[in-house]
């Protein structure tokens, strides 16, 4: 897997990371290179093995459409308010568009059940369909089609037959797996070796298609169209999906309206429909640092990310989705001990593993597959579990007996383990440390508990989880402040940490708090690089991977725009979040981290957590404008007379 590329001008095979579009059906995702070329996909679940692994060796597999000779686009977009990539291409004989989309179609279980789905069913269902379209608006073009498809991260390659009357359709099968895929198209398909292969000339008007389909035995190739009038209809009908389910929400009349709704698709395209959890992105080890060994596997589901979820689905009006993933939440809490992270199947163990054939994004190694930070104990995930019970009460008014048992085991596991030291919001793979945020996040859940335990009238626990969360707060205002009046990473320590930016958020002292404004201003004014905002500082953190440099987490810059608009500074929030925005990436997705010198996006991609921050911190400087508006005194028009 070590052949040479060849290298484009840019100097690397791999396109970067913001240039890549992102496909959902709420199933299985996908990532388009501006190339036409996906070079991402994993079947038939958003954390299964990769049917398309380009991105991270370009031996792993891949599925290109486009002119022959062209490379480069004319522009890309995504159809307004859908998840469907529109690709123009101009060649010097003429123009060529091409649509890509995972289908999404009527509910399809009426005569059985799902195996899949915990959830209740809606009216809407993933066909299991990758769907290209292609439409010749000027002139003539050749086009090249090339699917090869290596399943298992580039380690099964596809044996393909003929499975229709001519070149219409190909079947293949992968040694040792039960994955099949159907290759359905109005271009003549031809097998070469593990790879099918079409070349066309089209002209002005003429209409075109490839499907590619999986499953079993069963139900392969069920969802295919087979005409290009029928994948015109299964197009429209899932840019309608998109359009309906957009319309449900709440979006401001606002400069920033398109940003949100981006987001919201995204996170939307992230959600695995079948049990309403959010995979925190759709990739594995793209790299934080290129070149460098900071590479995870974010396909699964964080504990941590349900406050902000359900606060921006909350906020936005997406009510179903705020349920669907709080019932997630709640399934996992059930039963053993609170985990930091789970399968988006709720799986507990997610173990980690090296896969040493793959030269990684940009030769990023190593490329790892599961995640043991799922083994690691992080004191926020009791706090984070308390506030989504907590935001989804708000939402009710009222809470549900049979959570309260739950709630207070997660409570009383809090006030267990609050004094020991833990690996942080950030899982570093260094000693533990008695982080100040992990302490606020368990002062959440004493404090959350005792206000729920006000609604249930349990006078005994809202008592003793009350004085416990005052216990909780004298401490860390006891060890985890230093000489400044600043909130401190840890206790013995006077070095930052950006998740101390969610004190003011998740109201553990009051905005308008020396100490919360003394932290605001420290990390804005220490931790921030050409304006934008670092975890922490590595050479003061001992996260088990040395003083290797990353980029800015992009979360921490929208958690200071949220923070700055909570102690009054709205100029300063808006302006951060201005430069923020200027940074979104050609489709308005965002990855994990920015360099701070180029702007650069890293890690994977894209990233639930960033785009629900970017909710967050938009909302909060839009309300702060509205605000503002409201108190300004209007103008008198009328004329005076004159003296």
């Amino acid at each position: 897997m070590r052949h040479p590329p060849d290298v484009p001008v840019t100097g690397s095979p791999w396109p970067p990371i913001a240039d890549y579009a992102f496909l959902s059906d709420c199933e299985v995702t996908a990532l388009v290179a501006p190339s036409g070329n996906v070079e991402w996909m994993c079947v038939p679940r958003m954390d299964s093995p990769s049917v398309f692994g380009a991105i991270l060796d370009r031996d792993a597999g891949m599925f290109s459409l486009a002119p022959a000779e062209a490379r480069v686009p004319a522009g890309q977009r995504y159809i307004p308010g859908t998840n469907i990539l529109e690709t123009t291409w101009g060649t010097k004989t003429g123009w060529l568009i091409v649509r890509d989309v995972l289908l999404v179609g009527p509910w399809r279980h009426d005569r059985d059940r799902s195996h899949t789905h915990r959830r209740s069913p809606t009216d809407y269902d993933a066909e299991h369909v990758l769907l290209r379209t292609l439409r010749c608006v000027n002139g003539t073009v050749p086009v090249h089609m090339e699917c090869d498809p290596i399943y298992d991260y580039g380690r099964a390659t596809a044996r393909w037959q003929y499975s229709g009357a001519a070149y219409e359709e190909c079947s293949a099968t992968f040694e040792g797996h039960d994955l099949k895929l159907k290759l359905h198209s109005d271009l003549r398909l031809g097998i070469e070796g593990t790879t099918i292969r079409a070349r066309t000339t089209m002209h002005d008007g003429d209409l075109a298609y490839v499907a590619m389909s999986w499953g079993d035995d069963h139900d392969v190739g069920a969802g295919a169209p087979t005409s290009f009038g029928e994948a015109y209809k299964r197009l429209v009908f899932t840019a309608d999906f998109w359009h309906e389910w957009l319309a449900q929400g709440n979006f401001p009349d606002h400069p920033w309206r398109v940003y949100l709704q981006r987001s919201a698709l995204t996170l939307k395209g992230l959600v695995y429909a079948p049990t309403g959890a959010m995979c925190a992105a759709a990739t594995t080890s793209l790299p934080e640092s290129p070149g460098g060994q900071r590479n995870w596997d974010y396909r699964y589901s964080w504990v941590r990310d349900s406050t902000f979820m359900l606060w921006a689905l909350y906020t936005l009006g997406f009510d179903w989705e705020a349920d669907d993933f709080f019932h997630f939440i709640a399934e996992v809490c059930a039963g053993a001990d609170l985990q930091v992270m789970y399968g988006i199947g709720g799986e507990r163990q997610l173990e980690e593993e090296v896969l040493d054939a793959l030269e990684g994004y940009e030769h990023s190694r190593p490329v790892r597959i599961g995640n043991d930070a799922y083994r690691h104990q992080q004191h926020d995930v009791w706090g984070s579990a308390l506030d989504s019970f907590y935001l989804h009460t708000k939402s009710r008014d009222g809470l549900r007996d049979m959570y309260w048992p739950l709630l207070s085991q997660q409570v009383e596991k809090a006030l267990t383990h609050w004094r020991e030291p833990d690996r942080g919001i950030w899982e570093v793979r260094g000693e533990p440390k008695h982080f100040t945020s992990s302490k606020i996040m368990c002062w959440v859940a004493a404090d959350r508990g005792a206000r729920l335990a006000r609604v249930r009238e349990d006078e005994a626990k809202i008592e003793r989880w009350q004085a416990a969360a005052d216990e909780i707060k004298a401490d860390v205002l006891a060890h985890g402040v230093d000489e400044r009046g600043v909130l401190t990473q840890h206790y013995g320590t006077s070095g930052l940490d950006a998740s101390l930016l969610l004190a003011p958020l998740v109201r553990f002292l009051a905005p308008d708090d020396e100490r919360i404004v003394n932290t605001v201003n420290a990390i804005d004014r220490e931790l921030t690089v050409h304006g934008l905002v670092l975890r922490y500082r590595v050479e003061q953190t001992d996260d088990g991977l040395g003083s290797q440099e990353e980029g800015s987490f992009t979360i921490c810059s929208f958690w200071l725009a949220s923070a700055l608009s909570e102690i009054g500074e709205h100029k300063r929030a808006r302006a951060v979040c201005e430069r923020l925005l200027s940074y979104a990436s050609p489709l308005g997705l965002y990855g994990e981290e920015l360099d701070p010198l180029s702007g650069r996006h890293l890690g994977n991609f894209p990233q639930a957590f960033t785009h629900l921050a970017l909710i967050n911190a938009c909302m909060h400087v839009i309300r702060a404008d509205r605000e503002i508006a409201l108190a300004q005194q209007p103008l008198d028009a009328r004329r005076r007379e004159a003296l």
